[in-house]
Formats: structure tokens, C-alpha cells, sequence
């Protein structure tokens, strides 16, 4: 049943009402941008190694700044970053780096463009092992979940033991810019984890979709 505005909205803190009054998770309603990636893409699961490497590189991006702010510029990120081909940025040298710095649609952090290159590079030897980043990423899918995702539980969420796990994997292997946060936020985007709030008009959809798929899995 869609959630809608009403007596609800009191009982389940963490929900909002969109434009078309149906409650949706509390961040997503201010934008139509926002709006329209709650509903479409946040949680629902991912194995496309290029949009993966894509989620993890623009997470890294999003460190210190709104999701609404790369949001606004991802277009312009996957322009800048051949649409995230592994292979291509892996081989961006000096003066892709310049070229990027001074390229005003994105985030010109200098550390933040030298680490999506570096990770890039990182990539094909983890693919090399684990078959795909796909694999890789959905291995550290969690066993257990808290019985009720509510606005308090996400709160006190910001990691989790699998995102401290798998950043601190990524950081052996030599990736950066993938703090156990950052790696949170990519596991929620990916959909490895469904952290729609419970009354969200979306949950529904994203855990169909979650429990429909087949999972990649790293060679034996």
C-alpha cells in the first residue's frame, strides 16, 4: 500500500510528502533531482561494473559536500571521466589532471581527481581477483539487518562493521578516498543495502528488486 500524507506522517518520523503527497524518505523531497534518484535508482541493486565504479568514485567526490551538489553535476562528472570507464581514466596522465582541475562542471579537488585516477588504476587488480567490482562489492552485503530501518536507526548509522570491512580492504589494496562513510553511503546507493525507511513509497519496490536478483559472485 502506497504510503500518503495524513496521521502517518506523525507516526513515522524520517518521511516526507513529495509533490504528489506520497511520503517518501525525509532527504529526498526537497529537489526534483533528489527526488527522482530516491525513487529510481538509491537502493535498488546494482552489478554494472562501469555504474558501480561511477557510485564509488562520485561518493568520494561527495566527501564534505551535499549528495545534491554532485547530483546537479553528475553529467558533467561522467563527461569529464570518459562516463567512468575504468580503463580509459586509468590512463589519464598530467595533463588530464589539469585539464580536470580547471573544468568548472565538476569538483576541482585536486586529491579527490588524482584519487579517481588512482583508483581506476586500483581496479583491474582487483578485478584481476575477484572477477568483478560487482562481485566484490556485493560479497560484503550484510548477513543481518535491524528488524526496522526508522530515522533513528539511520541516524546512528553513518557505518557499519561490513563498511568499516570493506574500506579498510579497498584502503590494502590501494584505493583512496574510501573511508568506511563514504563506502556506507556507496553500499545504500548501490543497494546492497535497502535503507528506504520503513512507510517509504519506494522500499517496496527496492527490496522486490533486491530479492530478485542474482547475486555476482568472486571465483572460486
Amino acid at each position: 500500500m502506497q504510503a500518503t500524507v495524513g496521521a502517518m506522517t506523525e507516526l513515522i518520523p524520517g518521511l516526507a510528502p513529495g509533490p504528489d503527497g506520497a511520503l517518501r524518505c525525509w532527504w529526498s523531497t526537497g529537489d526534483s533531482a533528489y527526488i527522482d534518484y530516491h525513487d529510481t535508482e538509491w537502493g535498488f541493486p546494482v552489478v554494472d561494473d562501469r555504474r558501480l565504479f561511477e557510485k564509488i568514485c562520485l561518493e568520494g567526490f561527495q566527501s564534505g559536500l551535499s549528495w545534491l551538489t554532485i547530483l546537479r553535476k553528475r553529467d558533467n562528472f561522467r563527461r569529464a571521466f570518459a562516463d567512468f570507464d575504468p580503463a580509459v581514466v586509468a590512463a589519464f596522465g598530467p595533463g588530464d589532471v589539469h585539464r580536470l582541475v580547471n573544468d568548472a562542471g565538476i569538483v576541482r579537488h585536486r586529491g579527490k581527481i588524482e584519487a579517481t585516477i588512482n583508483n581506476a588504476e586500483r581496479y583491474a587488480e582487483l578485478v584481476a581477483e575477484c572477477g568483478s567490482l560487482a562481485a566484490y562489492a556485493w560479497s560484503f552485503e550484510p548477513a543481518e539487518r535491524p528488524p526496522v530501518i526508522d530515522h533513528a536507526t539511520l541516524l546512528a548509522m553513518s557505518t557499519t562493521s561490513e563498511s568499516i570491512a570493506m574500506s579498510n580492504d579497498l584502503r590494502r589494496r590501494g584505493w583512496k578516498f574510501v573511508g568506511p562513510t563514504t563506502v556506507y553511503a556507496f553500499m545504500q546507493a548501490m543497494g546492497v543495502v535497502d535503507d528506504h525507511v520503513e512507510g517509504c513509497l519506494v522500499r517496496g519496490p527496492a527490496e522486490t528488486s533486491r530479492h530478485s536478483l542474482v547475486r555476482p559472485t568472486r571465483p572460486k
